[in-house]
This record gives C-alpha cells, structure tokens and sequence, in this order.
C-alpha cells in the first residue's frame, strides 16, 4: 500500500469510503501506472467489489481513466487539476531560491519566501543570514498574525470582506494592543500602493521585516518574498530603505520570471 493506509473497521461512513479512494489512488505509480481491479485490490487490501465501486466514481470525476479494451485503469487528469495549486507553489519556490540567496548575499539578512494557503502565510524556502545574530524561520512555520509583514501584503490582494470574516472570526488574529498600522483597510491600500509591507517590531521587539508580492503570469499574487533582521542592527545602519528595494526588487525579479509584467518600484517606506 501507499502513504494511506487500509482504514481501519472501526472508521464509518464517508471518511472510510475517502482514506479507501486515496489508497487507490496511491496504488499506481511510475512504475506501475497502469492497473486493473485485481492487481488494485491486492495492493490496497480492499475486496474486488469494493475497488471496482471506487475506481468506478473516481472515474465519473476524472480522477480515473478506463481503457475501454483492457478495461485496466490510469490515472486521469482531474488529478492535475487538483494539484494545480501546490505545483503552482512548487514552481514560485523554485523560481524563487537564485533571488533570495541573491537577495541574502545583498543584504547579509535572512530571506524567505511564503505561500498563502487561504488563511495562513507558510514559509516554503529560506537563506539564513550569515550573522551570528539573526531571524529566521522553519520551512513550513506558518503566520496567522496581522503584525507580520507577510501577512499584510497577503491579505491586501484579498477581497475586504475576505479580510473582515478572516479577522472577524478568528482565522487570523489581531492583538488588542497591536501596534501595527491602522484601520486595517486604509492600511492594505498603502500596502497596495507601495507594493511592500514592513513588520517594525509589530510581532516582537527585536524583529524587522519587509515583505513583497510576487506574482505569476497572470498578475495573481502567489506568495511573498521576506527579508527578516534584528530591529536594533536595521535600526544601527540606518537600512530601512534599503532593505525595502531590495526585497521589492528581488519579488519583481521572480515575478518576471513567472511571467508577470515589470513592476513599478516602490515610493517611499512605509511604516
């Protein structure tokens, strides 16, 4: 079997008849990309009858192809549509890594960039800085905060009624005494306008951040590019500029890269 595993008799109901779809599908591989029913039903465990009633819906969805001579199956390509949205993320994180580490070369701070999975901002590749002394954060660490920089320049491509039922319920947060720019809408415009958001020490004292849109072919915003310091040393070399065009430029750069039209430069920084 593959990664899903044969659900056990104790699970009922739809999340059975799910885990024993996804099993089917994991049956099928490079090496083995065409099946029938019973090569399926050894793999997986399940009976004939109950394989034959999966592939069968899975085809119906396209998920699944039936040879109509052999009647052995393939996968189909509903699957492609259904990973759209992580090959999309996989290809802004390979386009990105040359520009981060160029970007980190340039400003000796950590650089990272994050994808938006609808409520959270993920950090999918990162360049530590060569200091002793910096910011950095796992791939995968996900950020829900308003006070993050990555958050705001996210949120400010969604719609404001996306952004109050966000805060509003409780998928992202705001802290009561938050010290991140305000009201919220008036905020994201700027973020909007000068094509950058900056985290001044908003999620914790000692943390400076700027983020920037990247964005594809087709204009959409597909992630953020971030450069993270220690406030005090962005504070000591007065970087604030700086840093604010050169996280800019690195997001314009992959962004042209994925096909989006040259950006405009940023003006000004915003606090």
């Amino acid at each position: 079997m593959g990664k899903t595993q044969q659900v056990s008799e104790n699970t009922q109901g739809v999340a059975a008849s799910l885990l024993n779809g996804l099993a089917v599908l994991e049956a099928f591989s490079i090496e083995n990309p065409v099946l029938g029913v019973t090569e399926i039903a050894n793999r997986v465990n399940l009976h004939k009858s109950t394989v034959s009633r999966i592939l069968n819906g899975l085809a119906e969805t396209g998920y699944i192809q039936r040879d109509e001579q052999t009647g052995r199956f393939r996968l189909g390509l509903g699957l492609i549509m259904l990973s759209g949205p992580l090959l999309a993320d996989l290809d802004v994180r390979r386009a990105a890594l040359p520009y981060l580490e160029g970007l980190t070369s340039a400003t000796r701070e950590t650089a990272a960039i994050s994808v938006w999975n609808g409520k959270e901002a993920i950090v999918v590749e990162q360049v530590a800085s060569p200091h002793q002394v910096k910011h950095t954060a796992a791939i995968g660490t996900r950020y829900s905060r308003y006070e993050s920089s990555s958050v705001r320049v996210l949120l400010a491509e969604l719609p404001p009624a996306e952004v109050q039922r966000l805060l509003g319920d409780g998928t992202m947060t705001i802290e009561a005494d938050s010290t991140a720019p305000h009201p919220v809408a008036a905020h994201l415009e700027q973020v909007r306008e000068t094509g950058y958001a900056v985290n001044d020490g908003y999620t914790t004292d000692e943390e400076y951040g700027v983020s920037a849109p990247v964005r594809d072919y087709r204009g959409i915003v597909v992630g953020c590019i971030t450069v993270s310091a220690p406030r005090s040393r962005v504070y000591k070399l007065n970087s604030f500029e700086a840093l604010a065009e050169a996280v800019t430029g690195a997001a314009g750069q992959v962004s042209e890269r994925l096909g989006a039209a040259p950006a405009t430069k940023a003006a000004g920084v915003q606090a």
